[in-house]
Parts: structure tokens; sequence; C-alpha cells
């Protein structure tokens, strides 16, 4: 198989945790004969620093050629401490998601066994927690109308049916692939765009009669996240709601550094780590690789290609099950590894299998 990847590392850490997720998804199409091709663009504060614009036409015109989007991430103090901003990297994000109508952002929140220690719950709630969350990427407030002002402002959280159906038929499908059991989550008690969403889910619902659905307040979600997350199998909710409870869901597991994404929609899906650009560890080779790597899983899997996924994923299992960790994840007494070393055991692993 032919593959064409657009590479967009980013602010911070991006560019190195991007180096190892093109080292291991070079090798594991070694491993499985298929071409691949990289070709990388700015973005973020970068894009900004070089062209003035932190999602530049030519960066939009490689991702729209490309099979998909390998990205890392974006943001810089120097743009988040300047209130008077009139561009920030962050803008890149969004008008990415816009320009490829990426939709659909799939977040898998999953534990694992040798790291529950390090989740902030107990390990009684949080042992065998396996759920995906599905946020709508491309509505809602982030893109409504808005007004800022000294007196005055706002942000306008507005849905048509169209979008809420296309999200919805992804949150159901998912369902169907996995536990069949989907939870809406909305605030349907005081907001006309939820009461939209769950008049939309329940018209939908009987076209799944195998998905068991149900519907839950975002404050009643947050907290059952917290109380028992064994409870969710697919979550699916509106954009600002879905940016705040995947991030809650991350924490569950111990370490953004493990949790990768996929937004997916009308053109090319993009494939990336939750967590941000950590501009404070920016070369210092301490940045956990692993959820980067991972996001490499979740392409492979997009194109069904299932045995180049699995080994990506059994490899990371296999470096934490081996202690081949950095050091935020690291147990006592292990070794000492960084950003690069983690990414040359893991292609070493590839190789040797």
């Amino acid at each position: 198989m032919k593959l064409h990847i657009a590479v967009l590392a980013g602010d911070g850490i991006g560019p190195e945790i991007s180096k190892v997720g093109v080292d291991v998804m070079e090798a594991v199409c070694r491993k499985f004969n298929h071409e691949v091709t990289f070709t990388p663009a700015l973005c973020g504060a970068a894009a900004i620093d070089a062209v003035g614009d932190p999602f530049p036409e030519e960066t939009f015109e490689i991702c729209r050629q490309a099979d998909a989007v390998l990205f890392s991430a974006v943001g810089d103090p120097k743009y988040d401490n300047n209130p008077a901003a009139k561009v920030r990297p962050e803008q890149g994000l969004l008008a990415m998601r816009k320009k490829l109508g990426l939709f659909a952002n799939i977040r898998p929140v999953q534990t694992f066994d040798c790291l529950v220690h390090k989740s902030p719950l107990k390990e009684e709630l949080v042992r065998g927690a396996d759920f995906v969350c599905i946020r709508e990427l491309t509505g809602g407030m982030y893109f409504g109308a808005k007004k800022e002002g000294d007196d005055e402002a706002f942000d306008t959280c507005a849905y048509t049916r169209p979008e809420v159906e296309r999200i919805l038929k992804v949150a159901f499908e998912y369902a169907m692939r996995r536990r069949r059991h989907l939870t809406v989550v909305d605030k349907a008690n005081v907001l006309a765009s939820s009461r939209l969403w769950r008049k939309v889910a329940q018209e939908m619902a009987p076209n799944y009669p195998e998905v068991t659905t149900d519907y839950m307040y975002v404050d009643n979600a947050a907290m059952r996240m917290i109380q028992e997350p064994r409870f969710f199998d697919v979550m699916v909710t509106e954009n600002t709601f879905g940016d705040i409870l995947t991030d809650e869901g991350s924490c569950i597991t111990g370490s953004m550094g493990l949790l990768p994404s996929a937004s997916t929609g009308e053109s090319t899906p993009v494939f990336e780590p939750i967590h941000g650009s950590w501009p404070q560890a920016k070369g210092k080779n301490i940045a956990n690789p692993l959820a980067q790597v991972l996001s490499v899983a979740m392409l492979f899997e997009y194109f069904n290609l299932m045995d180049e996924a699995a080994l990506v994923r059994r490899i990371v299992d296999k470096s934490l099950d081996e202690n081949v960790r950095t050091p935020e994840i690291q147990v006592e007494g292990g070794g000492v590894y960084g950003t690069k070393e983690v990414g040359a055991w893991l292609v070493e692993q590839i190789e040797a299998c």
C-alpha cells in the first residue's frame, strides 16, 4: 500500500514527538512492505513566526492532498500571555478542522494495568475503564457568531440538524463495533441547542436497536466519569462539552501522554496526541512520545491495516511493561529514558519482530 502523510510537528515538544511518530511509522511500513512518504508543513506559532498565519494556504494544500495528517501540537507562551494578540497558534488548529471538514473527534480513554497507580482515582474505580469520547468538532460556540467588547461579549452555540445527525451517526456506528452502549451528553434542561441534540438522537436511536442509548446532562456526566468510569462505552457530545470532558477523561489514565485521537470527516483525517505543546519541556528530551505513537496506530486502523496497528500497540505495551518510559511515568528505580531513547527502542523492537 502507498501512503502519503502530511506531518505537522507544530510547536513546543511537537517536533520531538513528531520524529518518534514518523520513525515508528516508517519502521512498521518497512516491516509490512508499504511505501510511505512524508511531507512536512508549518502550523501554529511556528507558522505565525514564519509567514504570519497559523495555518497557511500551503499547509492546507499539503494536508488536502495527503492520505492522512500526523499532527503533534500547537501553542506558545508568547501568544498565551498576550491577550491583545490578534493571531494565535490555536486558530491554526481550528482552521485546519474547519477547512478539512473534520467534524468528528474520536478520543479513546483506556487504562493500562501497569499505570493505574498513576491515576488520581482509586485503582478499583479505574482498572478496566475503556471508553471512547466522540466530540463534534466544527460547530457550537467555537465557531458561532461572536462579539467581544468592554461591556458585552457573547459566543453563540448554534447547531443544525444535519450537523447533529452526522456526528450521531459516527457515534452509533462506533457503539455497534464496541459494547453497544451509547451515552448522549447534553444540557437539554436549559439549552435549546441541547434539546435539538436530544430530539435528533431519540429519532435516530430506533435505527440502532442493538445499541442501548441513554442521555445524561453534562454536569452529571462529568461526575459519573469520576465516580464510575467503567459505566461508559461510547460518549458523544457537542464541541465545548466535548473539549472539557475529554480532558477530564485523559486524567483517568494517569497521564495525558498516553492518549491519542483522530479527527475525521469530509476530507483528510488527522491523527494527534491529545496533550498540548508543553513549551516548558521543549528541547529537554523528556516528553512522552507514546500518545503520538498510538496516534500512528489509529492511523493504520483508519486504513484497515489492523495487523500494523496491532504491532504498534503491542510494542507500546511492551515498553510500559519493561519500564522503557520517559520520566513522568517511570517507576522508582527504573532506567533513564528520554524521548529519543524511547523512540529508538520502539523502532528496534519493531525491526526485531
